[in-house]
């Protein structure tokens, strides 16, 4: 089927994705008192003398946008926020469907980071938390920690911290596959931009203690010239032998490759030089690093990518709905390390023992299971870390 022709063709009836309904009924005098004025002073009066009133008088509590500046859309690059429209109104439909998350895009027409960062601030007294959506790197990781720090409501960038969740869990259950630990492997990360550094940074604190990280130039080394503050901080963490190259020498004896770059970066002699039962997870939309049938043939054991035409599709979805709504429940200020990686081990446990096989180390994105799962499993991190509105 051609997906890009019938999703225009779709778009074009559909004329937007999300709608606004009311969830109250206004047929006479009283309801429309009640709802609004003059019955509505009341709740603005409560609101004024405690803002945190807010979260139980309005829909604020259930209420998360979906916001970028349109740089980084899919595999597009810098379309602009109009262009990123689509993307965000499916991410809406999405938090919706799955976490019953009321949600909208907020397109930002800014690249300056401060710019971006204030207009966010303004809006955030309506909203219950914060949805970052494909803003470039390294300007996204800036903006992420400043929100985080200023303000007390979930902020979360899904390219970042989505993938790095969804990553994990797929990794969890591929390794029980190859009887491998986590400890023991060499993981090589192609990618040195939001998803790849925060996949990176995720597995590090999961355990991992070999680890590669790759850009266009090649692996990254502590001391190399001209890498922004993310791959400088990164370089600190990873390649502890300081090996220079390419990719190619990367990926010689890895156990694990992880794919956030673009396509056919990756060639099936690379993959013929990994480790036996090797794990190959080439994540670019719309065109992975390597065809995965390739990889297949040149001996790769598990394989998995973000596409849902194969199997093992490691996709977001499985993530934010869930943890959104998790986070929401659960009041809290943050998302924290703990409540991400209680996401991941959600997600891997929603395929039993006797499912588990080399083509499905995850719950289908669609599985409602999975999403109930990892929204009881935010949520009860949440509470146990103390992260909680009282």
């Amino acid at each position: 089927m051609n997906y890009k022709e019938k999703s225009l063709k779709a778009h074009y009836e559909w004329k937007g994705k999300i709608e606004i309904k009311p969830r109250v009924s206004v047929e006479n005098r009283e309801d429309l008192s009640t709802a609004y004025t003059p019955g509505v002073a009341e709740p603005c009066l409560e609101i004024n003398k405690d803002v945190n009133k807010s979260f139980e008088l309005t829909r604020r509590w259930n209420t998360v946008p979906v916001i970028t500046d349109g740089t980084a859309v899919l595999g597009l690059g810098d379309i602009g926020p109009e262009a990123g429209l689509p993307v965000m109104e499916g991410k809406s439909v999405l938090f919706k469907v799955f976490g019953d998350v009321d949600s909208y895009p907020l397109c930002i027409r800014s690249k300056d980071t401060e710019e971006i960062i204030r207009t966010i601030k303004l809006f955030a007294g309506s909203w219950g938390g914060i949805n970052l959506e494909d803003i470039s790197s390294p300007r996204c990781f800036e903006i992420e920690r400043r929100l985080k720090e200023e303000l007390d409501i979930p902020v979360f960038h899904d390219d970042q911290h989505g993938t790095a969740i969804v990553t994990l869990a797929a990794l969890i259950n591929a390794l029980k596959l190859v009887n491998k630990k986590i400890s023991d492997i060499k993981i090589v990360i192609n990618g040195a931009g939001a998803a790849g550094i925060s996949i990176c940074k995720f597995l590090l604190n999961y355990g991992a203690t070999h680890v590669l990280i790759c850009d266009r130039a090649g692996i990254i080394c502590e001391g190399d010239e001209g890498l922004n503050a993310a791959q400088e901080e990164i370089s600190h963490l990873t390649n502890k032998e300081h090996l220079h190259g390419t990719l190619v020498d990367a990926m010689t004896g890895a156990d694990v490759f992880i794919g956030v770059s673009g396509p056919n970066c990756v060639s099936p002699e690379m993959i013929k030089s990994m480790n036996d039962k090797s794990i190959v997870f080439p994540l670019a939309n719309p065109v992975p690093e390597i065809n995965p049938d390739l990889a297949k043939e040149a001996g790769a054991y598990i394989i998995g990518t973000g596409s849902s035409e194969y199997a093992n599709q490691i996709n977001n979805v499985l993530v934010f709905p869930g943890l959104f709504r998790g986070a929401i429940d659960a009041k809290a200020r943050t998302v924290n390390t703990e409540m991400m990686v209680a996401a991941s081990e959600g997600i891997a446990s929603c395929v039993s023992k006797e499912e588990l096989s080399r083509d499905y180390i995850l719950p289908y994105p669609y599985d409602r299971k999975a999403h109930v799962c990892v929204a009881k499993s935010v949520k009860e991190a949440a509470i146990r870390t103390g992260v909680c509105k009282k």
